[in-house]
Protein backbone atom coordinates (compact mmCIF):
# COMPACT_ATOMS: atom_id res chain seq x y z
CA UNK A 1 0.00 0.00 0.00
CA UNK A 2 2.84 2.41 0.87
CA UNK A 3 4.53 1.54 -2.41
CA UNK A 4 1.50 2.80 -4.41
CA UNK A 5 1.24 5.88 -2.23
CA UNK A 6 4.94 6.63 -2.82
CA UNK A 7 4.47 6.17 -6.61
CA UNK A 8 1.43 8.47 -6.55
CA UNK A 9 3.37 11.16 -4.68
CA UNK A 10 6.30 10.84 -7.09
CA UNK A 11 3.92 11.13 -10.06
CA UNK A 12 2.28 14.20 -8.53
CA UNK A 13 5.70 15.77 -7.93
CA UNK A 14 6.77 15.05 -11.54
CA UNK A 15 3.56 16.60 -12.82
CA UNK A 16 4.03 19.68 -10.61
CA UNK A 17 7.61 20.06 -11.88
CA UNK A 18 6.43 19.74 -15.49
CA UNK A 19 3.71 22.34 -14.92
CA UNK A 20 6.27 24.64 -13.29
CA UNK A 21 8.51 24.31 -16.35
CA UNK A 22 5.59 24.90 -18.71
CA UNK A 23 4.53 27.98 -16.73
CA UNK A 24 8.09 29.40 -16.94
CA UNK A 25 8.17 28.78 -20.69
CA UNK A 26 4.77 30.41 -21.19
CA UNK A 27 5.82 33.41 -19.04
CA UNK A 28 8.98 33.82 -21.14
CA UNK A 29 6.98 33.56 -24.41
CA UNK A 30 4.42 36.10 -23.21
CA UNK A 31 7.23 38.43 -22.16
CA UNK A 32 8.85 38.18 -25.60
CA UNK A 33 5.56 38.49 -27.50
CA UNK A 34 5.23 41.99 -28.89
CA UNK A 35 1.49 42.44 -29.46
CA UNK A 36 1.76 45.83 -31.20
CA UNK A 37 4.32 44.43 -33.65
CA UNK A 38 2.15 41.35 -34.28
CA UNK A 39 -0.88 43.57 -34.83
CA UNK A 40 1.12 45.73 -37.25
CA UNK A 41 2.17 42.62 -39.19
CA UNK A 42 -1.42 41.40 -39.40
CA UNK A 43 -2.65 44.79 -40.60
CA UNK A 44 0.07 44.89 -43.28
CA UNK A 45 -0.88 41.36 -44.36
CA UNK A 46 -4.54 42.37 -44.66
CA UNK A 47 -3.59 45.49 -46.63
CA UNK A 48 -1.43 43.54 -49.07
CA UNK A 49 -4.11 40.87 -49.43
CA UNK A 50 -6.71 43.52 -50.27
CA UNK A 51 -4.33 45.13 -52.79
CA UNK A 52 -3.74 41.75 -54.43
CA UNK A 53 -7.51 41.11 -54.62
CA UNK A 54 -8.04 44.49 -56.29
CA UNK A 55 -5.29 43.83 -58.83
CA UNK A 56 -6.71 40.39 -59.56
CA UNK A 57 -10.15 41.89 -60.14
CA UNK A 58 -8.70 44.54 -62.44
CA UNK A 59 -6.84 41.87 -64.43
CA UNK A 60 -10.02 39.79 -64.79
CA UNK A 61 -11.97 42.84 -65.95
CA UNK A 62 -9.23 43.73 -68.45
CA UNK A 63 -9.16 40.18 -69.83
CA UNK A 64 -12.95 40.10 -70.08
CA UNK A 65 -12.91 43.38 -71.97
CA UNK A 66 -10.06 42.25 -74.23
CA UNK A 67 -11.70 38.94 -75.01
CA UNK A 68 -15.15 40.47 -75.06
CA UNK A 69 -16.80 37.34 -73.70
CA UNK A 70 -19.94 38.94 -72.29
CA UNK A 71 -20.59 41.56 -74.94
CA UNK A 72 -19.71 39.34 -77.90
CA UNK A 73 -22.55 36.92 -77.28
CA UNK A 74 -25.15 39.66 -77.02
CA UNK A 75 -23.66 41.52 -79.98
CA UNK A 76 -23.54 38.32 -82.05
CA UNK A 77 -27.17 37.56 -81.27
CA UNK A 78 -28.16 41.09 -82.26
CA UNK A 79 -26.28 40.86 -85.57
CA UNK A 80 -27.75 37.42 -86.38
CA UNK A 81 -31.25 38.65 -85.64
CA UNK A 82 -30.67 41.76 -87.79
CA UNK A 83 -29.46 39.64 -90.72
CA UNK A 84 -32.39 37.25 -90.36
CA UNK A 85 -34.80 40.20 -90.27
CA UNK A 86 -33.18 41.70 -93.37
CA UNK A 87 -33.60 38.52 -95.38
CA UNK A 88 -37.13 38.02 -94.07
CA UNK A 89 -36.70 34.96 -91.90
CA UNK A 90 -38.73 34.86 -88.75
CA UNK A 91 -36.80 32.34 -86.69
CA UNK A 92 -39.47 31.77 -84.05
CA UNK A 93 -42.13 31.37 -86.74
CA UNK A 94 -39.94 28.98 -88.72
CA UNK A 95 -39.28 26.85 -85.70
CA UNK A 96 -42.93 26.64 -84.71
CA UNK A 97 -43.84 25.30 -88.15
CA UNK A 98 -40.98 22.78 -88.22
CA UNK A 99 -42.04 19.11 -88.22
CA UNK A 100 -42.01 17.45 -84.83
CA UNK A 101 -41.96 13.82 -85.94
CA UNK A 102 -38.79 11.82 -85.64
CA UNK A 103 -36.95 10.84 -88.76
CA UNK A 104 -36.19 7.15 -88.93
CA UNK A 105 -32.52 6.65 -88.27
CA UNK A 106 -30.37 4.46 -90.42
CA UNK A 107 -29.08 1.25 -89.05
CA UNK A 108 -25.93 2.36 -87.25
CA UNK A 109 -24.61 -1.18 -86.99
CA UNK A 110 -24.76 -1.59 -90.76
CA UNK A 111 -23.06 1.77 -91.30
CA UNK A 112 -20.26 0.76 -88.93
CA UNK A 113 -19.87 -2.58 -90.72
CA UNK A 114 -19.68 -0.80 -94.10
CA UNK A 115 -17.01 1.58 -92.80
CA UNK A 116 -15.04 -1.29 -91.32
CA UNK A 117 -15.19 -3.18 -94.64
CA UNK A 118 -13.96 -0.11 -96.51
CA UNK A 119 -11.17 0.32 -93.99
CA UNK A 120 -10.09 -3.31 -94.39
CA UNK A 121 -10.06 -3.02 -98.18
CA UNK A 122 -7.89 0.12 -97.93
CA UNK A 123 -5.45 -1.67 -95.64
CA UNK A 124 -5.08 -4.52 -98.15
CA UNK A 125 -4.34 -2.15 -101.02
Amino acid sequence: FYFFKKKTLQSNQAMADAMKGAAKAMKKMNKNLDLPALQKIMMEFEKQSDTMDLKEGMMEDTLDEALGEDDDEEETDAIVNQVLDEIGINLSGALSSAPTTQVASTNEGQADADLQARFESLKQS
